[in-house]
């Protein structure tokens, strides 16, 4: 990665629903950086007033746009100047078109951005060390509560951590992607209010976040039940989201080293504050009739978990859940062709009769 200006970094923000436009809020307040947010089905709201943000971290804000409609290209555009860092917040739908790659592929400058990808999941570099072997590819997993309520209108209720450190890209010096992970951390943390560090071990900090997430997102998605009703319940803690957990934490054992403690597990079972009644956020999108991104979440570590030999029978039930309501969702949607009549191929279609 060549040489950043000292002024600002010259920073492109892809993905402003919630996690985003708190991203694109904070990298700007910080005064270190150049902020264009590109926006999607939220652009025309914005467009028009502006982001009214709600905000534990900054206050109440009013009239933010520094948006456009479409990612820039780089190549083409002679006046554009070349993205510094690019930060991904989208969903991560991993088996829906366009992927990230292409997504950022016009904004990308090859051998000089760092592409900081602030999603949930496991192996979520490796399509874009994959696409971008010359470019710095950057872990951010973020605590904070923020949801766009409509368009334009954003509530950030919970405090912004952001643990940020460099994916190991085989094709570039180790030194050059943990000092671009170390810069992007000292531009995100230029701002007042936030806590942002530098975490290098990010198999660890990955791993970690899965405990909640496969089990708490997914189950919360499946039963649309809230943190705090689980914890009354009781069961769902005891016959789901422990378990789930034990298999994350063998897996993560298993196929990367990493060692996820037993109080770790214990403290993740109660880490939402009881009395919010918290949906995380893939029950959310499913209840928004959005599409939901479980394959990293959970596929990616089932993935792991068969290639190193690691029972999962509760989180590969799970997954089978989670493709189902996706694939109704795609149906919804319209992506889904439902034959009248059984065609062939159809492994569960009809059989021929059989005449006696």
């Amino acid at each position: 990665m060549s040489s950043i200006t000292p002024a600002k970094a010259n920073v492109l923000v892809v993905g402003s629903g919630g996690v985003g436009t708190m991203a694109a809020f904070a990298l700007e307040k910080g005064g270190k950086a150049s902020v264009t947010a590109v926006l999607r089905s939220n652009f025309p709201a914005v467009q028009q007033s502006g982001f009214d943000i709600k905000s534990l971290d900054h206050g109440d804000i009013q009239g933010w746009r520094p948006i456009r409609d479409t990612v820039p290209n780089t190549a083409t555009d002679v006046t554009a100047q070349p993205y510094d860092f690019i930060v991904v917040a989208t969903k991560n739908i991993a088996d829906m078109a366009p992927s990230v790659a292409d997504i950022i592929a016009p904004a990308v400058s090859p051998g000089h951005t760092a592409i900081s990808l602030v999603q949930n999941g496991l192996n979520i570099e490796r399509p874009l060390i994959a696409a971008f072997p010359s470019n710095p590819i950057i872990s951010g997993v973020s605590f904070i509560g923020a949801t766009e309520e409509k368009p334009g209108t954003i509530r950030h209720d919970d405090h912004d951590v952001l643990l940020v450190g460099a994916f190991d890209n085989p094709n570039i010096p180790s030194t050059t992607s943990a000092a671009a992970a170390k810069t992007f951390s000292d531009i995100y943390g230029s701002c007042p209010g936030i806590d942002v560090i530098y975490e290098p071990d990010v198999r660890f900090t990955r791993w970690r976040k899965l405990l909640y997430n496969a089990s708490f997102n997914s189950v919360a998605t499946i039963l649309r039940m809230d943190t705090s009703r689980m914890r009354i319940s009781e069961h769902v803690i005891d016959d789901l989201i422990r378990p789930i957990m034990l298999e994350i934490q063998a897996t993560a054992a298993a196929a990367a080293g990493v060692q996820l403690p037993m109080e770790l597990v214990d403290r993740m079972i109660t880490v939402d504050t009881f009395e919010a009644f918290f949906k995380p956020s893939m029950c959310q999108d499913i209840e928004k009739g959005n599409y939901i991104e479980f394959e990293n979440i959970v596929g990616e570590p089932l993935r792991e978990a068969e290639r190193h030999g690691v029972q999962t029978p509760t989180l590969k039930v799970v997954y089978g859940l989670l493709k189902a309501l996706q694939w109704q969702r795609m149906e919804v949607k319209g992506l889904v062709k439902i034959p009248l009549v059984s065609e062939p191929g159809m492994r569960y279609g009809s059989k021929p009769r059989v005449v006696t």
